[in-house]
């Protein structure tokens, strides 16, 4: 399975706004974005992603679209075409599919369900087998789910540290209305597909559509 294994504030200053990658780090003082709010590479600081923005090419727009939508989910180039095509092949939007693709993938609703604090942390723990779906061990990060799958945590991996805490921890963390998560059980399930209201307003999935289809 490949990774990113970059610095992930790299991804933010190279898009120009915060993507959260590092979840509570994010919020802090701690943040390199908050240090350095400029693109990385020897331009980054003498122009900016903001200071270009202006002068942006429709190209350049429409794959910086897709670059920001790849980098929130943490999907490389061959997958993320591959989610485009399945939700070109979907009746309704296009660019409403692909987006309800990727909020179903396993890591992802692992972390939307408060279960780790960002994506990463989430793909690691699936891909350790710590995850269930529908009561089988899951261990495929990009594994897409459906309505009234149940995600819980495996018998052996209750009693690591990690998970003896998180009910407490994960508790203050919002769930969005299309999930359900019970904190006694540790489990979570899909009610149903998310509406595009539910889903990051900061993706502009008209440009990633429009990127595919030049």
């Amino acid at each position: 399975m490949a990774k990113y294994i970059g610095p992930a504030c790299k991804l933010c200053r190279r898009e120009g706004e915060k993507l959260f990658l590092k979840g509570e780090r994010c919020y802090t003082p701690k943040c390199a974005f908050e240090r350095r709010a400029f693109a990385p590479g020897q331009h980054g600081r003498a122009g900016g992603q903001g200071g270009r923005s202006d002068r942006l090419s429709d190209y350049a727009r429409q794959l910086r679209a897709k670059q920001k939508a790849r980098r929130v989910y943490g999907v490389f180039e061959r997958q993320f075409r591959r989610y485009f095509g399945i939700a070109k092949h979907r009746s309704g939007l296009t660019g409403l599919n692909l987006l309800q693709t990727l909020e179903l993938r396993l890591d992802n609703l692992v972390f939307r369900l408060g279960f780790t604090v960002n994506r990463a942390t989430a793909r690691e723990l699936v891909s350790h087998g710590h995850f269930m779906v529908n009561g089988l061990r899951a261990n495929i990060p990009s594994m897409l789910l459906k309505p009234n799958d149940v995600i819980g945590i495996s018998e052996r991996s209750r009693s690591l540290e990690y998970f003896k805490g998180l009910a407490e921890v994960a508790e203050p963390r919002n769930v969005p209305t299309w999930l359900e998560r019970d904190l006694k059980q540790m489990t979570g399930k899909v009610l149903r597909i998310p509406d595009r209201s539910e889903i990051d307003g900061n993706l502009t999935e008209q440009l990633i559509v429009e990127y595919y289809s030049r």
